[in-house]
């Protein structure tokens, strides 16, 4: 019977042994390099390297160094760490890549480390404050109209109101615009009053013009019975077509929300004393906002880059609205219309206002008020919906 035999372990040798054995063989000169370097299996230049090394440092050459480069590409001097926190200083919102903007801009002759290095320098500082991260969330488009040019949708709000140091409360009207974030207004009013926040809309459509649409909740003075409000009713008939978010969506105007928390953190806190000095914080946070901030969501460009005056000119006279002539036209007096010698309540937003009737089948009408759907009217059973329910 065949005597099985368990092989024996190889010895294990390390990289450490075997350059000790190469450079005694080579001490011992009776075998040249080139042959001692095929026995090793290492290539010539290698061979020389352990030899060169052994000479130069003795047997500490022959250690393993390190492959990590001896020098730090990413490395930051004190001078240039000393420009990137100054000018953290001077915008403590702003992140690594809006600051890299400005560096390269202000100092062209300097080779300024990349966003994540200066993101590390600001995390070193303590300057970065980690936020929660939140659930992606898809916001409805239709029937939104598309970010497709300047002017094509406004974004408009109140941000939070809040009590300034007198004792009065600020309502900050917001409206910027869609495609490039241009903040055409940023002012702090007393209330959200229709008179004053219509006032500060004709200022921005004489300034710049009528965009296509107007984007807003369903608050006031946005939005009432209908959808309809005063003010909303003054948009149509300008040719503007408001747009209302779903109740809880505010991420439906996630660009408008983005800019309240830039808004928040460098113009409100801390509270100003009186109105007059907010509006100065206000103007300043626009100012910078629109020709200074560069938008990673714009290619680094400001809004004023990329911000246009629209064709569309306030008028002077609104033209009276015409409907077709297949339409039924009723006039509203005091929330009401007549049908039929039965009164029919649909919003008091539009007193005054001539609405038309689009006949959809035999006793139901689609109700228009210039070029916008507001409701529906079922005369067969003597009710207005806002939907229609089919």
């Amino acid at each position: 019977m065949q005597r099985r035999v368990n092989p024996l372990p190889w010895k294990e040798v390390s990289p450490m042994d075997e350059k000790v054995k190469f450079i005694a063989a080579v001490c011992d000169g009776s075998v040249s390099i080139t042959s001692l370097c095929e026995t090793f299996g290492i290539s010539r230049k290698t061979g020389y390297k352990w030899l060169n090394r052994y000479r130069q440092e003795g047997p500490n050459g022959l250690l393993d160094r390190s492959k990590s480069p001896h020098t730090n590409p990413n490395r930051v001097s004190f001078a240039e760490e000393r420009f990137i926190l100054a000018l953290r200083k001077r915008h403590p919102t702003w992140g690594p890549k809006k600051l890299l903007v400005i560096l390269e801009k202000e100092n062209p002759e300097i080779t300024w480390p990349s966003a994540s290095t200066i993101g590390n320098i600001l995390q070193k500082r303590g300057l970065v404050k980690s936020r929660k991260k939140k659930r992606e969330m898809i916001a409805r488009s239709f029937p939104f109209q598309g970010y497709d040019h300047p002017n094509a949708v406004w974004c408009a709000d109140f941000k939070g109101d809040f009590k300034l140091k007198d004792g009065i409360r600020c309502y900050p009207l917001t409206i910027s615009d869609g495609y490039s974030r241009f903040l055409l207004c940023c002012k702090g009013l007393s209330g959200t009053k229709t008179y004053d926040t219509k006032k500060e809309f004709e200022r921005c459509f004489r300034e710049y013009g009528l965009p296509n649409a107007i984007r807003t909740d369903n608050g006031v003075p946005f939005a009432a019975g209908l959808g309809m409000s005063l003010l909303s009713t003054w948009w149509i008939k300008l040719g503007i077509l408001p747009e209302r978010i779903r109740p809880g969506k505010p991420q439906e105007n996630g660009r408008h929300e983005r800019m309240h928390r830039t808004l928040k953190a460098e113009a409100v806190y801390p509270i100003r004393s009186s109105m007059k000095q907010q509006q100065k914080s206000f103007d300043r946070f626009r100012a910078e906002y629109n020709f200074e901030r560069p938008h990673e969501a714009l290619g680094q460009k400001t809004p004023s880059q990329l911000y246009k005056h629209s064709t569309r000119i306030f008028p002077n006279r609104i033209p009276e609205i015409r409907y077709p002539d297949h339409f039924e036209i009723r006039k509203v007096d005091d929330g009401c219309f007549y049908w039929k010698n039965q009164r029919y309540f649909i919003t008091k937003s539009l007193a005054g206002e001539r609405i038309g009737f689009e006949p959809v089948e035999d006793g139901l009408w689609r109700i228009y008020f210039s070029f916008v759907t507001i409701g529906y009217f079922d005369e067969r059973i003597r009710k207005v919906t806002r939907t229609l329910k089919v």
